[in-house]
């Protein structure tokens, strides 16, 4: 049991994040690696419906459970985790590796969990691994995003628990299964917390503050795996739900349009997150066997393309020190391999066909289509459309091929192991693409779905050519500006002020009345307590004879504290 416990994926990342602060500073960039490819070693030796369980008190824990669903997502993160610990060779901070460790453990430990306990700590594991990646910075405007990263999710987490015990109790059951369609609290609390995870509007904006934010290599892990395992246990818990449906549409067009008027790199890519995320959600809303299919292989595929992004965008933030398209252009020649495998994971983003994103996306679509979903059917296109003028299009044009606001001069050389990562990446963006029973074959239900017939093909050729017309034409227009770009950031920093005033200020003025208030009453106490014979001075004529009480006032004291002491431990216990 010990053993089989040990080689859980999720432990053996745990545990590499403590082995590698042991090793020699030369070796833990290399010996990062180890540690993935070990857990995918790990999850492909599992059987279907394997499960690992445990007794705890009168409750049985499943710490590993593996079915289709399970195995298929715990590979994706394993594999980022592997192409991250690649992009990052150069790197030496033995805190970021840590973490970074720790972090994809988290991850693995949600996606395997066959209970709620389990998937509970490593989901709060998740988020306070995944802070450091920000904070690793060491700058005042990454303490602040971290900070409020972290409270953020730990509300998430609130959420989460507050449901998860609600449940249990209404249930006896710890076991994680889907959830049936009705508005209980528990289920909505659950729901909810998810929701924060999978950076669903308006509980999203933590997501565009802290990923522009991260270290380079950080923002690798972080763009590929709190959505997706919040993705996972969605599909896990709420298939068929059909308001996520719409949630997961309004997802799509919403990050499509702030991705289209944001400036900074990182940030196009995390308001991108947010639509791709929403092709997920609607999936989950549609809940057909085909619809859960095409939620899954859209997940693995975002983890691989949109990683293969945020190192595109890290190189040039490496290379450069500059982040905002207003900043930049003109860098093209000086980054040749960067650009090609950018465009690798902005073709697929944009679900262009021979790319991995095509032969998700559309399955997503043609679900909706099954449903008899048509305007499901037609805004999650134009969220497409959007995908490519954005991701596809805006970026790789004002970052590289467009005329250079000034010059930059001083542009550092780019670690041939970033590069080597980004191969990796655009390697299964293309394998995937290009045989999509790679992935369809992992995938929890049987796929009997074909990307490639003329209709798709078309489809989306005709959508891609026209957006690149259209944007040509229409450059200009999309050039961002150097301005702070609020979203629901501006109603929670118009609420800022009544909120700390009643939360912080107000909170603080009571707890201060309290500590003045005790402060005054041990005051009083010590110098009236300070000689207790005094109390029975009225009562005898001198202080001496009062002192021929003093055995009896002890004894009497001591028994009115015994009496309060048991008083107390009745009531409490």
């Amino acid at each position: 049991m010990i053993v089989d416990l040990i080689f859980i994926p999720a432990v053996v990342m745990i545990l590499g994040a403590f082995i590698l602060p042991l090793l020699p500073e030369k070796t833990r960039s290399s010996a990062f690696l180890v540690f993935p490819l070990i857990a995918l070693v790990s999850l492909w030796q599992y059987p279907n419906d394997f499960s690992l369980s445990l007794h705890f008190g009168s409750y049985e824990l499943i710490p590993v459970y593996v079915d289709g669903l399970s195995r298929v997502f715990a590979i994706a993160f394993a594999l980022v985790a592997l192409i991250g610990g690649v992009y990052a060779l150069h790197l030496k901070d033995v805190g970021q590796q840590s973490s970074a460790l720790v972090y994809a453990g988290g991850a693995l430990g949600v996606t395997l969990a066959g209970d709620y306990f389990t998937l509970f700590v490593f989901w709060e594991l998740m988020a306070v691994s995944s802070v450091y990646l920000i904070w690793a910075r060491k700058t005042e405007e990454t303490d602040r995003a971290g900070m409020r990263y972290l409270i953020v999710h730990m509300f998430g987490g609130g959420l989460l628990m507050a449901g998860i015990l609600w449940h249990v109790s209404e249930t006896g059951s710890l076991l994680v299964e889907s959830l049936p369609y009705e508005f209980t609290w528990p289920s909505v609390l659950m729901l909810l917390g998810i929701a924060v995870n999978a950076a669903v509007p308006p509980l999203h904006a933590w997501l565009a503050d802290a990923y522009p934010k991260a270290t380079i290599t950080g923002a690798i892990f972080m763009c590929a795996i709190t959505t997706k395992s919040a993705v996972y246990v969605m599909v896990r818990l709420f298939p068929e739900w059909s308001i996520l449906i719409w949630v997961g549409v309004m997802m799509g067009i919403y990050g499509t349009i702030f991705a289209l008027i944001s400036n900074d790199i990182r940030q196009i890519l995390s308001y991108s997150i947010v639509s791709q995320i929403g092709y997920m959600v609607a999936g989950v809303g549609i809940g057909s066997e085909m619809a859960l299919n095409a939620a899954t292989a859209h997940a693995v595929n975002n983890v691989l393309f949109k990683s293969l992004l945020f190192m595109g965008a890290g190189a040039v933030i490496y290379a450069t020190g500059r982040s905002k398209l207003t900043e930049l252009g003109g860098l093209a020649g000086k980054m040749k391999a960067v650009v090609a495998l950018y465009l690798v994971g902005g073709l697929a983003v944009s679900g262009a066909p021979l790319f991995n994103g095509f032969t998700s996306k559309t399955m997503v679509v043609s679900a909706a289509g099954e449903a008899h979903l048509e305007w499901v059917m037609l805004l999650l296109t134009i969220a497409s459309i959007g995908s490519f003028l954005h991701s596809g299009l805006k970026l790789p044009y004002f970052t590289w091929f467009g005329e250079a606001k000034e010059e930059i001069t001083n542009i550092k050389p780019i670690p041939k192991n970033m590069i080597a990562g980004m191969g990796i990446g655009a390697f299964f963006c293309i394998l995937i693409g290009v045989y999509p029973d790679a992935l369809y074959s992992q995938l929890p239900y049987p796929v009997e779905y074909h990307p490639y017939d003329v209709y798709h093909l078309v489809e989306m050729v005709q959508i891609l050519v026209f957006a690149f017309i259209g944007f040509w034409l229409f450059r200009n227009k999309f050039a961002g500006t150097d301005n702070i770009l609020l979203d629901f950031d501006w109603f929670y920093r118009k609420a800022r002020p009544a909120t700390e005033k009643i939360f912080v200020t107000s909170v603080d003025r009571i707890y201060g009345y309290a500590e003045n208030a005790t402060l005054w009453m041990a005051g009083f106490l010590t110098e009236k307590f300070r000689d207790p014979l005094v109390w029975l001075h009225p009562f005898t004529e001198s202080k001496q004879e009062a002192s021929k009480y003093s055995h009896a006032v002890e004894v009497v004291m001591s028994f009115i504290l015994l009496t309060f002491v048991i008083f107390a431990l009745v009531y409490f216990i």
